[in-house]
């Protein structure tokens, strides 16, 4: 009987692996859920005091100076007291856990012992963040989401493109109509070239009009130049665009003015103009002049017409997304400006400190920490910034260059026409000739 009652035990055992490991591989979440959480929760629970200790997480009620006889002593306070936390909150494929802080402490000790705290609860990594004052929000997730990404889903809106997935497991979307412009930095193989095939075919099945300028002779966005409303190839060509959308946008606003209203999205549809997203690829081409007077002319043309159309075009419809493989204050004064009013900020792995100081240091010093930690081998992994101020890392969907022309074509029908711009580049032609 008894051998009788192992065999079925060990077939039993088998059976409970071997479904256990289906459902780890093919439905990852109700296997956190059912295995994952409940152990990592027992961690966190019968860790956090080891952690609290050696982590200088933990501060002792009594003070460090005692009376011995007539002499006063100094010396590290015994008993040293953890701090209160929550029980573990089960999150799709992590958990929380709310700290409460002890008199005097503040959130940077705790980030400093994030490491810690995931190698102790086993974890792939934990965030930390303060929701309010006195309250510490510890984040882990149990693995890497942007390891393998799957296809998020987001509502479809005029002006959103869904990019990719957050490491929250979320839709990783840019919406234009919530943060008008934006900045995208990364060296050459991050990922920069593909996130921006990617917001193109998104916005190309939108009634949406397309600029492109591409200063290296189109070879990144001529690929989509039949959904193109205008395509710029040099910087002479830059010049007549941008000057031809700043004369565009003052139309507009004289629309809004005579219509007493404050932004586009307020008038009819029957006269509304057609939003414009200008994608900006390699923005130091714009910047950069040989030192002749004619070229160092066009760069502080180029840069005050961008500049004007960040700092109006959000509420006339008119869009920028700015890329760049470095971007630092060695290229004027402009870049500087310009970048303050990019409020959107996407950065991949870059090649020097600098551009990712650029591209987050004025939002978060931590962001830019994980930027820099990004490695070759994580094309298409960014730090992004979100509507409500925050950051996160995510990682752009591959929009391979075929799938890419092939949408632009399919959809080539929706492109607008833009008078102004039409009229700039025929001027352009004629003195050419």
């Amino acid at each position: 009987m008894r051998p009788i009652l192992l065999a079925f035990a060990l077939a039993v055992l088998a059976w409970l692996l071997v479904v256990g490991d289906l459902v780890r591989r093919h439905r990852p979440a109700w296997y956190w859920y059912l295995v994952g959480y409940p152990a990592a929760a027992c961690r966190v629970v019968f860790t956090w005091r080891k952690v609290a200790m050696l982590n200088d997480l933990a501060v002792s009620r009594r003070p460090p100076r005692g009376l011995l006889g007539d002499l006063m002593v100094k010396g590290e306070p015994l008993r040293p007291v953890a701090p209160r936390i929550s029980f573990p909150r089960a999150t799709r494929m992590g958990l929380s856990v709310i700290v409460r802080l002890h008199a005097g402490q503040t959130p940077a000790t705790y980030m400093k012992a994030a490491d810690a705290l995931a190698h102790a609860w086993k974890v792939h990594a934990v965030r930390v963040t303060s929701p309010e004052r006195g309250l510490v929000l510890l984040t882990a997730t149990a693995t890497d989401p942007l390891e393998r990404p799957g296809l998020a889903t987001a509502p479809a809106e005029l002006l959103s493109a869904l990019i990719g997935v957050l490491e929250s497991g979320g839709a990783w979307v840019m919406n234009l109509r919530l943060v008008p412009h934006w900045l995208i930095t990364g060296a050459t193989r991050s990922g920069k070239s593909t996130l921006l095939a990617r917001l193109i075919t998104q916005l190309a099945q939108q009634p949406v009009a397309l600029v492109g300028i591409d200063c290296k002779g189109g070879m990144e966005l001529g690929l989509f130049s039949q959904r193109l409303s205008a395509l710029a190839t040099c910087r002479r060509e830059a010049v007549a665009v941008l000057s031809a959308l700043v004369v565009d946008m003052q139309d507009r606003m004289n629309a809004c003015r005579s219509a007493g209203v404050r932004s586009i999205w307020e008038l009819p549809d029957k006269i509304r103009p057609v939003p414009v997203v200008v994608v900006v690829d390699e923005i130091a081409e714009l910047y950069l002049s040989e030192g002749t007077r004619e070229s160092k002319a066009e760069a502080e043309q180029c840069s005050t017409l961008l500049l004007r159309l960040a700092q109006l075009g959000a509420a006339l419809g008119v869009h920028l997304v700015v890329a760049g493989q470095r971007v630092g204050s060695d290229l004027g004064p402009g870049v500087t400006a310009l970048r303050a009013q990019l409020v959107g900020r996407i950065c991949h792995r870059v090649n020097d400190p600098g551009t990712a100081e650029m591209t987050l240091g004025d939002l978060n010093k931590d962001a830019v920490a994980v930027a820099q930690s990004i490695t070759a081998e994580e094309r298409g992994v960014a730090v992004c910034t979100g509507p409500d101020g925050g950051w996160s890392r995510a990682r752009s969907h591959l929009t391979s260059t075929d799938e890419a022309v092939s949408t632009t074509r399919k959809y080539a029908a929706l492109t607008p026409e833009l008078p102004a711009i039409d009229r700039a580049i025929a001027v352009l032609e004629g003195d050419d000739k």
